[in-house]
């Protein structure tokens, strides 16, 4: 199975936020890991949707992930 990777753009598109948040994110050990490939970023698919799955809650007073189909 090939890995599949995005860009910071992709990224941020995905997410619709800014590129720079991304960076800052980075600086500060937060966001889903990255591979740095010289002066490029990329983001392994496999990582950004564990990421999301690890923020993914139930309601605002419980933070139960939610099983994939819930929501």
């Amino acid at each position: 199975m090939e890995v599949q990777h995005l860009s910071q753009k992709e990224l941020a598109d995905r997410w619709r936020i800014s590129p720079y948040t991304l960076e800052k994110w980075r600086m500060r050990g937060l966001g889903p890991c990255y591979i740095k490939l010289g002066n490029r970023v990329v983001y392994r698919l496999s990582d950004i949707e564990a990421h999301e799955a690890s923020h993914t809650h139930a309601g605002t007073s419980q933070p139960i992930v939610c099983q994939e189909g819930d929501v």
